[in-house]
């Protein structure tokens, strides 16, 4: 009885301040009663299009009344909304965020103001601003060193793990999320703990270490269902992503049975309709299993709910459904979703390029501002001095050592300003060779998707030469954004990942092997790609013609450097040789092309035979002015 009572006088007290999930608070509610039902209510499908008018009228009557915390919470609640309800652009969600930080910073509360921080750097990871998620992560980072916050600097790291992850450094990102695992442990941060095996589960996935990807996978499986329980959907995404590592391993049925697991776990928590995008992954395994039925059934739904929920930008789902199509004998439809892929690839293209120019238009225009900005500090300064120096006469001793340290202090404060520069610099540089790389992967598979309609045998090979060269050059630049030196390329390890994407194109690991007898040398782009194509066109050509009838052999590559200036290349194999007299096969553009970058180089070359065929080449290099 007593129970019973105590609950009516509670409903009673909250009556006009207190109201279910479900029930839409009134216009007339305190600022804060709205406030606490917008927390409860921004991860709820329901209430979703009150939920965006209800947040902007409470954020109106916030900015004539309320304290700087509270507005700092409205935009934090409308962000958190926007994110998991998908209803705007990336955007409005860093809009919202970066408004919270504003006024987190005007009510001078550090704490606040580093969650702000790491909070946003996550919104700049969604929106693609990689270079801001960086800058405003390790301000977070100095804040919760500063304020001895064990919890917030092992979120931090994670995040910084998960930045590494997307720009695809998978060994950074696993060694910062290791470096937060042991912070999350100390603090019971479970939750966290449990999400940061994602990092684990997706870096180790991209390096082939496939065991320690399903440990991390059954370690957060673990903490969930023991730790924290209340994490629905974590399950949903470590099932999700070890199914991507069992398709990197081959093994497709532990792969669909993760997929479907996380399905079935997301349906059973949020509901079917919202789940739908989980089949394309679904109906990708069938379709590597040649079920192309279940795989069209799966792709379809999962289609149909991206383009539901507004989202654009699909490309291997559709090329997945065209396949489906195209083994089932609905040509029709599967032309329909490869020109869908084909212009969203396009389009995707475009747009990378756009970003890139801008990019580079809007740091030049900011450099142009610093150098005006530092110039008229500069005169100033002088000015200042000069004053100073007739008013203190009488004291130039004085000044004199006030000066010395005056200046020592500015030289070490633009050391500091040109190593951030450079540090940025350098980032860029390498994101610009990374957008390049992805770029020409992006014509070698518009280039695969053209020859895979090709049926002529000549066009074909032709086809695939043309993929082999762009691989070749994509290398180059997956090199140079990989690397610690942006200038130069190790050609050996070029020479070494090359052969492998040749000899894969044309199925002949089991039969031919490729050797590079030679010790490390660094070239210049300029030198290393014409190299790196004039070796592509002799491994294809040996690939080709020097072991016919599934014969097995050996190539040999070599490249030494004689002197300054000198540089000599040999390409060996141990076939059939040419015949004398014997007119040359294909259509004789390998040869031009060779021809033509030995030409560029400045060089010569011999080809012999000798046990096989031997190519050698010996080039000029001029000197830089």
């Amino acid at each position: 009885m007593y129970k019973i009572i105590s609950a009516i006088t509670l409903v009673w007290i909250c009556s006009g301040f207190c109201f279910s999930q479900s029930q839409v608070p009134g216009a007339n509610q305190p600022i804060d009663s709205i406030l606490t039902w917008m927390r409860t209510n921004e991860t709820s499908a329901e209430n979703l299009e009150d939920f965006h008018a209800i947040g902007l009228r409470t954020l109106n009557r916030s900015l004539e009344t309320a304290p700087d915390s509270t507005i700092a919470q409205i935009h934090e609640s409308l962000a958190s909304w926007h994110s998991y309800n998908g209803v705007f652009s990336p955007d409005s969600v860093v809009d919202h965020a970066e408004k919270a930080l504003k006024y987190h910073l005007k009510a001078n509360n550090k704490q606040k103001v580093a969650d702000a921080y790491r909070s946003l750097a996550i919104d700049y990871l969604n929106a693609g601003e990689l270079e801001k998620a960086q800058e405003v992560l390790f301000k977070s980072i100095e804040l919760y060193e500063d304020l001895n916050d064990t919890a917030g600097l092992g979120s931090a790291y994670r995040t910084l793990g998960v930045k590494y992850r997307v720009t695809g450094d998978f060994e950074k990102s696993i060694a910062y999320t290791n470096q937060a695992i042991p912070l999350l442990e100390k603090t019971e941060d479970y939750s966290a703990l449990a999400i940061a095996q994602f990092n684990l589960i997706i870096g180790y996935g991209e390096l082939g270490e496939f065991e320690k990807a399903y440990e991390a996978t059954e370690a957060c499986l673990e903490i969930v269902r023991t730790k924290a329980p209340e994490e629905i959907f974590v399950p949903v995404r470590a099932y999700s992503y070890r199914g991507d590592v069992y398709i990197k391993a081959k093994d497709y049925d532990n792969a669909l049975k993760d997929y479907m697991t996380a399905w079935e776990l997301c349906k059973k928590h949020i509901g079917e309709e919202r789940c739908a995008t989980y089949r394309t992954e679904i109906g990708h395994i069938y379709l590597l299993q040649e079920n192309y039925k279940q795989a069209l059934g799966h792709l379809l739904a999962g289609v149909n709910a991206y383009e539901d929920k507004g989202q654009v930008g699909l490309i291997q789902p559709y090329l997945d459904l065209a396949e489906a199509y195209r083994q089932l004998g609905d040509f029709r439809n599967a032309l329909v979703y490869k020109e869908k892929a084909h212009a969203n690839s396009e389009k995707m293209l475009e747009d990378r390029i756009s970003s890139i120019e801008s990019e580079m238009a809007i740091k030049y225009e900011t450099e142009k501002k610093d150098e005006a900005l530092a110039s008229q500090a500069a005169l100033i300064e002088q000015k200042n001095k000069m004053q100073k120096l007739i008013i203190v006469i009488a004291s130039l001793l004085l000044i004199f050592l006030v000066s010395l340290f005056y200046f020592f202090y500015r030289n070490k404060k633009a050391t500091k300003i040109i190593r951030a520069k450079n540090a940025e610099k350098e980032l860029l540089l390498k994101e610009i060779h990374h957008r390049v790389k992805n770029n020409l992967e992006m014509v070698k598979s518009l280039i695969a998707l053209q020859s895979a309609q090709i049926e002529d045998p000549v066009t074909k090979e032709a086809m695939i030469a043309s993929q082999n060269r762009v691989q070749s050059m994509g290398i180059i630049h997956q090199k140079l954004y990989q690397g610690k030196n942006l200038g130069s390329i190790e050609m050996k390890d070029y020479f070494i990942n090359l052969s492998e994407g040749i000899l894969d194109s044309f199925n002949a690991e089991e039969r031919v092997t490729i050797e590079c007898a030679m010790d490390n040398l660094e070239l210049d782009v300029d030198t290393a790609v014409p190299i790196g194509l004039i070796v592509n066109e002799l491994l294809t050509n040996a690939l080709k013609y020097a072991f016919p009838q599934e014969q097995q052999g050996v190539i040999n590559i070599s490249l030494e450097k004689d002197g300054d200036q000198n540089l000599k290349l040999e390409v060996r194999d141990n076939g059939i040789g040419k015949t004398a007299g014997l007119a040359p096969k294909g259509t004789g553009f390998g040869s031009q092309l060779v021809q033509l970058l030995t030409r560029q180089l400045n060089g010569k070359m011999r080809e012999r035979v000798d046990q096989g065929t031997i190519v050698e080449f010996n080039f000029l290099l001029e000197k830089s002015a």
